[in-house]
């Protein structure tokens, strides 16, 4: 079906990616019978494997229930009121603080506008993951062995930083780009070389797809991209319900949609090893889990704004590889064509340019994009963002895009999973020579890679601790350690090669921060205090230290975590 829709969606142009896959399909299977193996590789396989790329790199969102379920735990803990309040802080959804790659402001609202009345919560405890591999009932959950319903996986460990030429020592742009996908076998992506009629571009392919570049250069441009995790996919509540109108229970194989009590499907995902692999799936997507909501009992599907198009995502590679993107009004024409979601960063012999891809869902109003959809159909998605939607600029004030998987602009929202606040690890890209040259901006990168990314933070916590006596000669001694390893850009380096860090300072940084974190969030949260993640945990404790210590805040938290807003009790 995606191979046709190729053709359908892109004419003449989806005949020469078949043509394409088809060509590098048969050399697939003509090396591996040349090597003895009767294995055949065809356009299927080239569709397949850009469907995984795309699920593991370039999906974002899709979170909903997790946060659902954990604003009802801070409610039952704290409080309707505070409950919600501390959900909104720990959050981290539109924090004015956070590090963005540009400046513009594109709007992507939490909020989608008017009263939220198309969103739910659900009830603590409740969420039942769903495993298609179960027989019986659509939603038997006997021996699951992994959380459906839980937060996605993502994938975030990349980097580029690009330089305009008024900022470069020699005059032309500059250009250092990282994708972290770590060494293994077998590898998932591959070095290339293309050369050919009208085809010069070498670069980072992906093995199964590798007709064209993923990330490379062409003889007159540069191009990289980083997980950008924004919102592509949705957690609908689906209400269950009985055709015969009895009361509805979790093994319910109906669901209300447009006013009707309609079946679910049953989706054949063909074989996995062997085996075979079905699931439930209503107008939005998979059943992912189940749950009650206001103790009525919901399933949870989720939708994925790329399902059923992830090859129509070569198009993208294609014009990449080929040369179309000559000038970045260009290259925002080809990326936009990538509907799974990256940081795009470029460079040609004048400009740097950026463009965050996806094919991102317009949402209707009385939605809070962090909780799940209502699912009887009264809000469904109104179609998709147009391209000039998506931030994107060509060049930057400072001459400098820089990007870590960090969030794209202000105003605008990437996944429901995906937390950006005060500190983000794309701020150790600092320390620029002003103009600095290939080897500076090198430098740069390899500094902030080894770099320990919660040290922005440290320099907070030790202000609050001078407010106070050491305990003892052993945390003075330990608090000196790691003023002086932060002073020094905190390395996590082994320099020497003999298995062991060069400094004390990681090892002791990774013993204190979550005894740390949890000390400066207990007194409001208890013992939610665990529940916060990654990233969050840095800006949080970050953000409401300097406002203990009367420190200048944009957006400050609505509760004061640490002592509960007593500077002396926090100390």
């Amino acid at each position: 079906d995606q191979v046709d829709l190729l053709v359908e969606e892109y004419g003449e142009e989806g005949e020469e990616i078949v043509a394409d896959a088809t060509a590098y399909a048969e050399g697939m299977t003509a090396y591996w019978a040349a090597n003895g193996s009767d294995a055949v590789f065809t356009v299927n396989d080239v569709v397949a494997v850009t469907a995984l790329i795309g699920s593991i790199f370039g999906a974002g969102g899709g979170s909903e229930a997790a946060n659902a379920e954990y604003l009802s735990r801070l409610q039952n803990a704290l409080g309707e009121e505070q409950g919600r309040l501390a959900w909104e802080d720990t959050m981290l959804f539109d924090d004015p603080e956070a590090p963005t790659t540009l400046d513009e402001r594109f709007d992507y609202p939490v909020l989608t506008g008017g009263e939220v009345t198309g969103s739910v919560i659900l009830d603590e405890g409740s969420v039942v993951s769903f495993d298609p591999r179960e027989s019986g009932t659509p939603f038997s959950v006997d021996g699951v062995v992994y959380d459906a319903a839980g937060d996605p996986p993502d994938r975030e460990a990349s980097n580029w930083l690009t330089i305009a030429p008024d900022q470069s020592a020699n005059g032309t742009t500059l250009a250092v780009m990282g994708p972290q996908l770590g060494y293994y076998y077998p590898e998932i992506v591959q070095q290339v070389h293309l050369s050919g009629p009208g085809v010069e571009a070498q670069g980072a392919a992906v093995p199964g797809l590798s007709m064209y570049i993923l990330i490379g250069r062409t003889e007159d441009y540069a191009w990289s991209l980083t997980s950008a995790s924004q919102d592509v996919r949705d957690v609908y509540a689906e209400v269950l319900c009985n055709p015969d109108g009895s009361e509805a229970t979790r093994a319910s194989d109906h669901y209300e949609y447009d006013g009707e009590c309609i079946p679910f499907e049953i989706f054949d995902a063909g074989t996995l090893n062997g085996e075979p692999i079905s699931y439930p799936t209503s107008v939005h997507g998979g059943v992912v889990g189940t749950a009650l909501s206001e103790g009525r009992p919901v399933a949870l599907t989720r939708q994925r704004s790329t399902f059923g198009r992830d090859g129509l995502n070569l198009a993208a590679l294609k014009g990449m590889t080929e040369g179309d993107a000559a000038t970045a009004d260009d290259f925002f024409d080809v990326a936009d064509r990538f509907g799974f979601t990256f940081n795009w960063g470029y460079a040609n012999r004048e400009e740097n340019a950026y463009y965050a891809s996806g094919r991102l869902p317009e949402r209707p109003s009385g939605l809070d994009r962090r909780l799940p959809t209502l699912g009887t159909g009264e809000y469904e998605w109104q179609g998709f963002l147009e391209q000039d939607q998506h931030p994107h600029a060509a060049g930057h004030p400072s001459g400098r895009l820089l990007n870590w998987n960090n969030q794209s602009a202000p105003g605008f929202m990437h996944g429901d999973g995906t937390a950006y606040g005060s500190v983000h690890r794309v701020e150790l890209f600092d320390q620029w020579s002003d103009p600095v040259d290939l080897a500076g901006v090198v430098s740069v990168m390899n500094r902030a890679a080894t770099e320990d990314t919660r040290s922005p933070v440290w320099p907070v916590v030790s202000e609050v601790l001078a407010g106070g006596d050491a305990p003892s000669p052993l945390a003075a001694e330990v608090v000196a350690l790691l003023d002086d390893w932060v002073e020094r850009d905190a390395p996590r380096l082994d320099a020497d090669n003999d298995g062991f860090h060069d400094d004390p300072g990681p090892l002791i940084l990774d013993t204190l921060w979550d005894p740390l974190v949890r000390a400066a969030l207990r007194p409001v949260l208890g013992d939610l205090a665990s529940e916060t993640r990654g990233i969050s945990e840095e800006s949080i404790v970050d953000k409401d230290l300097r406002t203990l210590l009367g420190n200048e805040v944009e957006g400050p938290f609505n509760l004061q975590y640490c002592g509960g807003g007593d500077l002396d009790l926090c100390s």
